[in-house]
């Protein structure tokens, strides 16, 4: 069986006899009504994209809620589209793994268009800026990491590829930013036409994180007079250009062996994950947990499509923000960063196999439900205990999700701030509650700064995962080795000190010295990691 628009037709008994559910709309009516006038534009076309959004999509289009699908476009690594996308007419394959040892199979064909962001590209570039003059265009959204946002680096000097495009203008910039807002600018030029910006990366306050990309670089364009003066004034009006905040929740780990197997058993042709330049790891199937939210603020200027319909929640701002604190800074994502750093350090490849180590599962239920929970505004639409119950005894340990502690590890310095320093900083702040009484969040610092020493529990040396700043910290390490008498360990005050690697001033929160007492007793030697958990994990 072949996974395009020509085998679904040839083969599509083969399909239903293996158990896929397919596309029920009319594909030709509804690929020429996304290309006349689209609605919705996607910018990274990743796993979480096409399990989530796309799917979503697709169950309105099979009820006939839409007749309009999506338009993905990517701007990092062209050859997700080139290599993955397009040699299969932009379907995909979701395998949702249940905890029950069931796997439900399901081809997603709401990708009506795939298109390449580069400037340099006249004829993709040519389709974006249609798609962006486009009245009916409702919103672009955006997966394309937290990091994807940062306009400066964490000293606060301008990125030297952001500070060429500020010199360039909308014209031909040629970072991802810069790109996507000469396509606002170029939408801006054919009316002042409303949108809405919506950034879905699992990030807090991710609405404000591109919006100040945005207007950073409209700033910069209007005061060279590279940009008409108006468009300023145009992305900070809200009734024009909106920044949506947003919530998203679904593990959606890189696609597995076992899936690609389990696939190919049924009949599958040509599923063979693809490897880019770029490192990027994509495959024509995606693989996912059952368990999904996505929670969007209800600001759209131009209109927007009817999501709720396949169960999206929209709502106000002040209940996004109290959700996504309750699942970044609370209920899961510390959670997952704790087992990351731990898992990698004692020689786990499966998150999953973690939740059987009593002292990881014990750990991570101690953060979410002692020290966690307390500071969690409920925000009514999910309750928070639930949520912990659901991560902890269902979703993390469901043995089916091939996750590891490797990719959950990437840019943990990034990730530290949001899912523990907005904790710290509500014991702080309140009267009923004592900063000195965190005991296992600081044992998750100490343990990220043991892993930045780039060695196992068995002394044995390991790869960190990617890291913006991974140079920079481990150089704070650098001077340490596993030794019974660890040196002074004063040469951690700086980082331990940085607001923007832990949400806070780990000195003036009075947590150091416990950092480094944790850290101390981690490096002791070989199984000392180990020594640790058992010690202060009960």
């Amino acid at each position: 069986m072949k996974l395009t628009r020509e085998g679904l037709e040839t083969d599509r008994e083969a399909y239903l006899a293996a158990g896929y559910e397919l596309p029920a709309f009319d594909y030709e009516t509804v690929r020429a009504n996304t290309l006349s006038r689209p609605v919705w534009i996607h910018f990274g076309a990743g796993n979480i994209f096409k399990a989530f959004q796309a799917n979503v999509m697709q169950k309105l289009l099979n009820r006939g809620v839409m007749d309009v699908g999506l338009t993905a476009a990517e701007g990092y690594d062209y050859e997700i589209i080139e290599k993955s996308s397009r040699p299969h007419d932009d379907l995909t394959i979701l395998a949702t793994l249940k905890a029950d040892n069931t796997v439900e199979k399901t081809v997603i064909g709401s990708i009506m268009e795939s298109l390449i962001l580069d400037s340099s590209n006249q004829r993709e570039y040519s389709r974006l800026k249609e798609i962006f003059a486009s009245p009916s265009l409702q919103m672009a959204s955006f997966t394309i990491t937290e990091k994807g946002y940062a306009v400066t680096d964490s000293a606060g000097t301008t990125l030297p590829a952001v500070a060429a495009d500020f010199a360039k203008g909308p014209e031909a910039p040629d970072g991802y930013l810069g790109k996507l807002v000469s396509l606002l600018y170029h939408r801006y030029l054919q009316g002042k036409l409303p949108i809405a910006m919506v950034s879905m990366d699992n990030c807090s306050h991710n609405g404000d994180k591109l919006k100040a990309a945005v207007l950073a670089f409209a700033d910069a364009w209007c005061r060279r007079g590279l940009a008409e003066e108006g468009f300023l004034s145009y992305v900070q009006d809200e009734t024009k250009v909106s920044f949506p905040w947003s919530m998203i929740d679904k593990i959606t780990p890189r696609p597995d062996a076992r899936v690609e197997a389990m696939l190919a058993a049924d009949g599958i042709e040509d599923l063979e994950p693809v490897i880019t330049s770029k490192k990027t790891y994509i495959a024509p199937f995606v693989n996912s947990e059952e368990c999904e939210y996505l929670v969007i603020e209800d600001a759209f200027p131009n209109g927007r499509p009817p999501l709720e319909k396949g169960g999206i929640i929209f709502t106000d701002r002040e209940t996004v923000d109290k959700v996504e604190k309750m699942k970044v800074c609370t209920c899961l994502n510390p959670l997952h960063t704790a087992l990351a750093i731990f898992g990698c350090l004692l020689g786990y490849h499966l998150i999953s196999e973690e939740m059987k180590d009593p002292q990881l599962k014990k750990l991570v239920e101690i953060i979410g439900y002692e020290e966690g929970l307390p500071v969690v505004v409920d925000p009514g639409i999910l309750n928070p205990k639930e949520f912990i119950d659901q991560v902890v005894n269902v979703r993390i340990p469901n043995p089916f999700m091939p996750d590891t502690p490797q990719r959950i590890a990437t840019d943990t310095s990034q990730k530290l701030p949001i899912r523990f320093g907005e904790t710290i900083r509500a014991y702080l702040s309140r009267d009923d509650l004592k900063v000195e009484d965190l005991k296992l969040i600081p044992l998750v610092f100490a343990g990220w700064l043991r892993y930045l020493m780039a060695l196992d529990d068995e002394g044995s040396p390991f790869t960190p995962s990617p890291d913006p700043l991974l140079t920079e910290v481990s150089g704070y390490v650098s001077g340490y080795e596993l030794s019974e008498t660890q040196k002074n360990l004063s040469g951690l005050d700086p980082l331990l000190r940085n607001e923007k690697i832990f949400g806070t001033d780990l000195i003036k929160a009075g947590l150091s010295e416990q950092v480094k007492q944790y850290f101390a007793e981690m490096t002791r030697g070989v199984g000392a990691v180990r020594a640790t958990l058992e010690k202060y994990v009960k």
